[in-house]
């Protein structure tokens, strides 16, 4: 059995995300232990138990201290094959960070998840940049996925609901250069007046010349605001807050995007991260802005598993297997 140290390197909910996808997809019986020990809240936190869950439910799984407050886990992987999961993560936690360790194994066999929490939450990417950054890097190189927004969740009620079927796929290798141009501003709002995403809408296309701007209203459990932006592979978020004026949100989001343009690298630093797992079970090449924490400790997660990823640091820092 593999045993992995839970709070190295960036020491958070990551490990434990990709020790499991990784295991799930290689078949290796991993002990994760001192999950996120250096953490103000150690141990297991709902979110992290619903992405352990999901993927043990896609490959037959074992486990053992998969429950909040748990600094120890043991995860026995079984067969992957083609499952219809429904979880709820109980809490405001993040789907799509959820979606980033059951993805990957989903893509093996097929089969679809509904996830219930939240879609739009602090530290974690929203569910627009899955399907406006990442989606469509992974379609790009085989990747059949869907991904259905029912509701929308923010904290602190949560309450959203996702629904996304993958079908079996091939990942070719990665390769960045030729993704369609494809840019956007999508406004978020849900409980709140017309005008808010209207004007975090404004505030983000100012910023940002010639990208179309979309507002969605919705009424549901939460209450809260979102900008997502985005430019092919690279893409920057924004939630809104009691206080915080909607154009700020607007702006702040537009910033972020304009900062991660004018740096080299095919990728955000953020999206650099999550392609990892493909790029060392598919192959490929991709730069971004810088090798970060995140990456770095994925990569030596992988490395524990006998999958390389090749990293030359430098600006842009690039990526390879």
């Amino acid at each position: 059995m593999l045993v992995i140290d839970g709070s190295y390197g960036e020491g958070g909910g990551q490990v434990v995300r990709t020790a499991v996808a990784i295991a799930a997809l290689t078949g290796t019986p991993i002990e994760i232990e001192r999950i996120r020990a250096g953490r103000d809240r150690p141990g297991l936190a709902a979110q992290h138990c619903t992405a352990v869950r999901a993927v043990a439910l896609a490959c037959g799984a074992e486990m053992m201290g998969c429950s909040t407050g748990s600094g120890t886990l043991t995860f026995r992987p079984g067969e992957i094959g083609r499952t219809e999961i429904v979880l709820d993560i109980g809490t405001a936690g993040s789907i799509p960070l959820v979606l980033q360790a059951w993805l990957p194994v989903a893509l093996v066999q097929g089969g679809r998840i509904t996830l219930t929490g939240g879609t739009e939450v602090q530290r974690s990417p929203t569910i627009d940049y899955i399907i406006h950054v990442l989606l469509p890097v992974l379609t790009g190189h085989g990747a059949a996925i869907d991904i259905e927004v029912r509701g929308r969740g923010y904290y602190p009620q949560g309450g959203g609901e996702v629904q996304v079927t993958a079908e079996a796929s091939t990942i070719a290798p990665l390769d960045l250069s030729g993704l369609p141009d494809t840019r956007g501003i999508l406004s978020c709002s849900q409980n709140l007046p017309e005008h808010v995403a209207e004007r975090q809408a404004r505030a983000a296309a100012a910023c940002l010349p010639g990208y179309e701007a979309t507002i969605e209203r919705r009424e549901g459990r939460s209450t809260g605001t979102s900008v997502t932006v985005w430019n092919r592979a690279k893409g920057a978020c924004a939630l809104g807050r009691r206080g915080l004026p909607a154009e700020q949100v607007g702006r702040m989001a537009a910033e972020e995007l304009r900062a991660a343009l004018n740096t080299p690298g095919e990728t955000d630093i953020h999206l650099a991260d999550q392609l990892l797992v493909y790029l060392a079970l598919s192959g490929g090449r991709y730069s971004a802005p810088a090798a970060s924490s995140h990456a770095l400790t994925a990569c030596h997660l992988l490395e524990r598993f006998g999958l390389s990823v090749r990293i030359e640091k430098g600006t842009p820092a690039v990526f390879s297997a």
